[in-house]
């Protein structure tokens, strides 16, 4: 399971949304081999005023934080960095110099799925990868 937020200035990621959203999905199925249907993405468009960042950046700095199941192994989710990086900046034209990225990874049993704790569902993924 992976939620992700994307948080930038809303005059840069209003228009890219749907493409940022395919190449990150693309990056998150090659790398984590996450199922194609498992697509689950948050934009959050701010004013200028609202999204401070270091010097150094552009406007198209852009926020990345991708929140999973626990159990990636350390190269996996390297690999997923790596990728996002690649893509982003090959699809978008978006610098990793205004790409930041976070992964947060919690145990199973503190996600509710459908109804149950996530550590009693079956899954048709591998988390330990």
């Amino acid at each position: 399971m992976g939620q992700i937020k994307i948080y930038g200035v809303k005059d840069n990621l209003n228009p890219i949304k749907e493409r940022l959203s395919d190449v990150i999905h693309s990056c998150m199925v090659d790398a984590l081999q996450f199922p194609s249907e498992k697509k689950f993405h948050r934009f959050f468009p701010m004013d200028k005023e609202d999204f401070y960042y270091a010097s150094g950046r552009t406007e198209a700095y852009t926020v990345i934080e991708v929140s999973m199941f626990e159990g990636r192994k350390i190269e996996a989710k390297k690999q997923l960095i790596n990728l996002l990086f690649e893509r982003i900046n090959r699809d978008l034209n978006i610098s990793p110099q205004d790409i930041e990225i976070t992964i947060f990874e919690t145990p199973k049993h503190n996600w509710g799925i459908r109804g149950l704790p996530a550590d009693e569902l079956t899954l048709n993924y591998k988390v330990d990868i």
